[in-house]
């Protein structure tokens, strides 16, 4: 049986401040650090061995190839190289790929073995700030495994920007379009609220904004987002917009959704859902929360017509 045959419904787990995460090792080596990756962007393991795999003239070095998986077409990336990891022979006969799938985008990944399945409380994960040593580190978060080994959650993000940056979000996309379109004073003079813990999904909306000469501030998870609404008391009603991502240490995007509308004083501000999560049922339950709008990490650079949309959607209501 396979290690993802009994994975829960993610959805349900995030609403819950919740997650599983599929644990794996990328080298067979005694010292071997674990690594996880939310199983809702997994879909499959499949022994390496099995499937021919087609080398691309001229790509990223991290980029092994492609192979064909029912049908598909699925670029394979060379997870241990990323971590500068090498591995022998054996070990690549013997590795698997793990098949991910990542704002709709399907790749593989080359690991040593899968672990197990463990289910984990947002708050249980936490930001890497004692060993995460430059901005563009590779680390997004960790936690412990039931033994006390820790186990790293990596920026797939980065890796996919690094490898395929095609597959990501285009920030002078639509560039043009945003001259013609009316800033709403809120927004224009405010500042918007934006809860990420992705060094390059946080580039990119930086740049974003910039580009539409808006006011942002960051905040690395929910946690720390609520923790600054709650301190504004009253003037929290002055924020024009929040965006969130859904996975985040500490505190997930379901959890801040409910929290600011259960808040009399939060409960009317646009919320904005911005997430690699891009499943059906993410979008309904984050709408069941009641955020105002969803949209996937690749089209990131639409974000700022949607938010002047739902301004002005929730001003004629």
């Amino acid at each position: 049986m396979s290690v993802l045959d009994n994975v829960d419904a993610a959805t349900n787990l995030a609403k819950n401040n919740e997650l599983q995460l599929l644990v794996f090792r990328v080298s067979d080596k005694e010292d071997s650090a674990y690594y996880a990756i939310n199983v809702f962007k997994t879909r499959e393991v499949v022994e390496a061995k099995n499937h021919y795999l087609t080398q691309i003239p001229s790509s990223h070095p991290l980029l092994e190839g492609t192979i064909i998986l029912r049908g598909l077409q699925i670029p394979i990336l060379n997870l241990p190289a990323w971590l500068g990891i090498t591995l022998i022979k054996e070990e690549i006969e013997n590795s698997n790929i793990l098949i991910c799938d990542f704002n709709g985008v399907i790749i593989g990944l080359r690991i040593m073995s899968a672990f197990r399945v463990i289910k984990k409380n947002w708050n249980e994960m936490h930001a890497p700030d004692s060993y995460r040593l430059k901005e563009d580190g590779v680390v997004m978060n960790d936690t412990r495994l039931e033994n006390g080994s820790l186990c790293l959650i990596l920026d797939y993000e980065k890796l996919l920007s690094d490898v395929i940056p095609q597959a990501m979000v285009d920030v002078e996309k639509d560039a043009e379009m945003l001259k013609e379109i009316e800033i709403p004073d809120k927004l224009k003079y405010g500042t918007v609220l934006v809860a990420e813990d992705s060094k390059t999904a946080q580039r990119h909306l930086i740049q974003i904004f910039n580009n539409a000469n808006i006011n942002m501030r960051l905040f690395d998870n929910g946690q720390k987002l609520i923790d600054y609404i709650n301190s504004l008391g009253e003037d929290a009603k002055n924020i024009p917009v929040v965006i969130t991502d859904i996975e985040m240490p500490e505190m997930s995007g379901f959890t801040v959704l409910k929290t600011l509308r259960n808040n009399p004083i939060t409960r009317d501000i646009p919320l904005i859902v911005n997430s690699s999560m891009t499943g059906d049922n993410n979008k309904r339950e984050a709408e069941v929360l009641g955020a105002d709008g969803f949209i996937d990490k690749t089209k990131s650079h639409n974000i700022i017509p949607l938010i002047v949309s739902v301004m002005r959607q929730k001003e004629k209501n």
